[in-house]
């Protein structure tokens, strides 16, 4: 069974920085796709960053040159570094893994402060 686990949300005040981790329990990680979606309050989910099992990146236009998305294959790990955060990137943010089938993180809270 799938399992993906997410790490390093939290509070930080605006400007600051954070970097998220997900591990993911499966086999053939390298051949998945891997993606962040960002849940704010009373809004739907959104895509934030996405990498695919090629390597090709692409982002939100809010979060382009703030933040980075990337993987090691070898860890079964994806991450979302974030830079010069702001309240509005608050929300719940899951980790997305996908190639026939999509799974799913439990989600992490990051608050941005003002």
């Amino acid at each position: 069974q799938v399992q993906l686990v997410e790490s390093g949300g939290g509070l930080v005040p605006a400007g600051g920085s954070l970097r998220l981790s997900c591990v993911a329990s499966m086999f053939g990680f390298d051949l998945y796709g891997t993606r962040w979606y960002r849940q704010a309050p009373g809004k739907e989910r959104v895509l934030v960053a996405s990498i695919d099992r090629n390597g090709t990146v692409a982002y939100l236009d809010s979060v382009k040159d703030r933040f980075v998305i990337f993987r090691d294959n070898a860890k079964n790990s994806l991450y979302l570094q974030m830079n010069s955060l702001k309240p509005e990137d608050t929300g719940v943010y899951f980790c997305n893994v996908y190639r026939t089938m999509t799974f799913w993180g439990q989600g992490i809270q990051v608050t941005v402060s003002s």
